[in-house]
């Protein structure tokens, strides 16, 4: 896993902005709509960043809009 080693700190930075209730609107490539979409979210307790077991960056995040946990992967936009 060496080859990401470059790409934590970017990450722990990222990550370390994020406060506990805080509101931000992410977008980002929806396999299942087949287009960018944009989603207004919060950081809970719950909410990770981190690479999955294929490598990919992922952020799981609570969906406003939906109510419900959601997943955005490989690529994102945060605005707060």
């Amino acid at each position: 896993m060496w080859e990401y080693s470059y790409i934590l700190p970017h990450i722990t930075e990222r990550r370390n902005n994020m406060k506990i209730g805080q509101t931000f609107r992410i977008t980002y490539y929806a396999k299942k709509h087949k287009k960018h979409i944009t989603r207004q979210g919060k950081w809970t307790e719950k909410c990770i960043e981190r690479f999955d077991k294929l490598g990919n960056d992922i952020m799981i995040y609570f969906d406003m809009d939906a109510d419900g946990y959601r997943t955005a992967t490989k690529s994102w936009k945060v605005r707060f």
